[in-house]
Formats: C-alpha cells, structure tokens, sequence
C-alpha cells in the first residue's frame, strides 16, 4: 500500500534533538524554538512569530488576543477542520458559516459581508490547500467593518497571496507543524502577530499568564503572574526537529511541487474528457503544494474511485465533513445563506499521496490506477 502521507525526514533532525538534551535546555522556548522564531519572521516578515504546541492552541490563541466574549459572532468556512471553529467555541462565541467558492474550495469572500451583524467580531479565512483566499476583498471587508481576521493558515507555510506570505496578511496568522503538513515537529504550530503592540500580550498568554518573557529578556527583576493565559510552549526537542526541516523548506518545497506537477499534468486528458476536475490556482496565488486532489462526478463515483484505488494499494481519502452538518456545529453555529457549494464539492473531493520524497514510480502507479479507473 502506498501511503497517503508519510512525515517529513531528512536525517538530520536526531542530531539536533541530541544535541538539544546536552544543551540541557529541552523545555519551552530553547536554542532551537528562537531559531525557528527567527526563520519565520525572516521568511514571512511577520512582527514575531511564537511556536505552539498545536495550531490548534496557536487559534487559541488568536481568539484570546482578540478578547472573544461570549455571544460574539466569528464568519468562517464551514469546510475546514473544528479546530478552526473550536478555538472561538471556547470563548463562548457563535459561529457563522458562508459559503466556500468551488473553484479553490476557500470561503466564498463575496457572501461574508451579507452574514455580518452587530454582534460579528472575526472573520477567520482557512487557506485550503495552501492556495490563498481573496484576501485583498477580505481585509477590505474587515477594516470597513472594524473587524479582525485571523488567517488559518495550517496548510499554507511557504505558500503566498500577491507576494505575501499567508499567515502575515490577517490581524494573526496560524501555522500547523503536525505530521502531515509540509514541515513537522510530530505535534506543532506557530502564530504569527502582524501587530508589535501585540506581541507583550501574545508572551504573557503564551507562559501561563505570566510576563516571564520580559524577564528572561532582562528587562524587569522578577516575574509573576499578570493576566488570563496557558501553557502553549512545545519543548525545544519538539524545536529542534522542526529546525532541521526549516533549514531545508525550499527543498522539501520543490520535491513536493514537482510531485504536484506530475499528478497535474497526468490527469489534464481526463479533466479534458469531463471524469474529473483539477485543483485550480489563481494567478495571484504561489502555492505549496500541501495536497493533490481530483474531484469525482459525485459522492457515489468518488466512494468507487477511493475502493478502486485501495485494491490498488493506493491509499487515497476524502476530507472534511463540512463542520454545519457536524452535530457541533449545528449546537454551536449557523450556515448563512446557501450551502450551494460547500456539501457538494466536499462529497466530491478525493486527496491524492503527497509527501516530500514520495518516488516518481509510486507517484506513476497511482496516476495510472487513477486512469484505470475512469478507462476500464
């Protein structure tokens, strides 16, 4: 069977780890997390960037840096995964689903200013796939609101929007380092603070509630418990892991790309013959290659495709179930407007093997048994 994602790894990464634990630093916040801080915020420009231990917490985060209160309301897809939802959930706020665009599978940024009420505090744009929302419209639409827009941006290192790096365009940008992205730590994330005033604040939460941060700067004597936070620091072994796959991201960018392309390529006949649809990419948008996906004619073809596919040892999957069918999401939110899109290209959407090293004659095996399929 060839696996439908394989972490990461380049060789190197127990070096670091090893020489993490001589350091005899393997907490939070070691050598190796401010050298991947320092990555990021060259990379992308970002103010500061903080590693976390999920994407998850670094969306938490956000939602705590923007004081979500009870009975606040926060726009979002409802294709995307529930930790984007759930961040906001904790704080009591209502969610409220628009539309996503079938094109890029991103929400649909023409229906997110009709959903807006008094009570709207956020606009959360998830950048599927790595590929950019329209976020010139989105911003547009925040600031004439006075509103915030936290991106998700867990699939969307090293990808661009009009040559900005995504995670760095909203008020906060979050980043996920599991397993199966791009670049892993095992368990991981980053949020990026576009805001300097907010970075203060963005450390207290991060220690517990602490100002520790200023402290180990040396900029007060002592520290103490100052305001509302948790414990988001990933252990510098975590750190270390990750630095290694930093230090080579074009590499593992590239590789990836060029398996993109191979898949893209091959299935432009079918495409042409109407079985399926490729992933499309707007011009404004440098993407990272983070998944390949074809979509079937239907739920039931795509169900075929995926059993076809396994018998032969290919092990290709769908995605999410759009979050307002969930019974969560039904507790906790409220689709505005028209599902036109979001449940039927989701039944539709079958994801390919995509990682960095997956080999040409692999990649070759499963664009035939694609083929196959549709050409019996």
């Amino acid at each position: 069977m060839i696996d439908f994602n394989l972490p990461p790894y380049l060789g190197t990464e127990t070096d670091y780890m090893i020489e993490a634990v001589h350091n005899k630093k393997i907490c939070g916040d070691g050598k190796f997390t401010k050298l991947c801080h320092q990555w990021l915020e060259e990379k992308t420009g970002t103010a500061k960037a903080l590693l976390t231990t999920s994407c998850t917490h670094a969306l938490e985060m956000a939602a705590l840096l923007l004081h979500i209160r009870p009975g606040d309301e926060v726009i979002l897809p409802s294709f995307t995964f529930c930790s984007t939802a759930d961040a906001f959930v904790l704080r009591g706020a209502k969610l409220v689903f628009v539309d996503i665009r079938p094109d890029t599978m991103n929400i649909d940024e023409t229906k997110i200013e009709d959903a807006i009420t008094e009570k709207t505090k956020a606009i959360v744009p998830v950048h599927y796939a790595g590929v950019a929302c329209e976020m010139d419209t989105i911003m547009d639409i925040a600031r004439r609101h006075n509103l915030m827009v936290v991106e998700d941006a867990a699939q969307a290192v090293m990808s661009e929007y009009k040559g900005k790096a995504l995670g760095t365009i909203g008020d906060f940008g979050c980043y996920s380092f599991h397993e199966t992205k791009n670049y892993s730590m095992g368990e991981g994330g980053a949020i990026l603070i576009k805001d300097p005033s907010k970075i203060e604040e963005a450390e207290i939460i991060r220690e517990k509630g602490t100002n520790r941060s200023v402290f180990l700067r040396g900029q007060i004597d002592k520290y103490t418990w100052v305001d509302h936070g948790s414990s988001y620091l990933p252990s510098d072994l975590n750190a270390a892991y990750l630095w290694a796959q930093l230090q080579e991201a074009d590499k593992i960018n590239d590789n990836r790309l060029a398996t993109w392309q191979m898949y893209y390529d091959a299935f432009e006949e079918l495409e042409k013959e109407g079985f399926v649809q490729r992933p499309i990419i707007p011009a404004e948008c440098k993407h990272n290659a983070h998944m390949f996906y074809l979509k079937a004619k239907d739920l039931q073809e795509r169900t075929e495709l995926i059993s076809h596919l396994r018998k032969c040892g290919v092990g290709a999957v769908f995605h999410y179930i759009p979050l307002h069918s969930a019974p969560a999401g039904v507790k906790f939110g409220r689709f505005h407007g028209e599902d036109e899109f979001t449940t039927k290209e989701a039944d539709r959407l079958m994801r390919l093997p995509m990682y960095y090293g997956l080999e040409k004659d692999k990649v070759q095996h499963i664009i035939e048994s694609v083929i196959s399929f549709y050409h019996k």
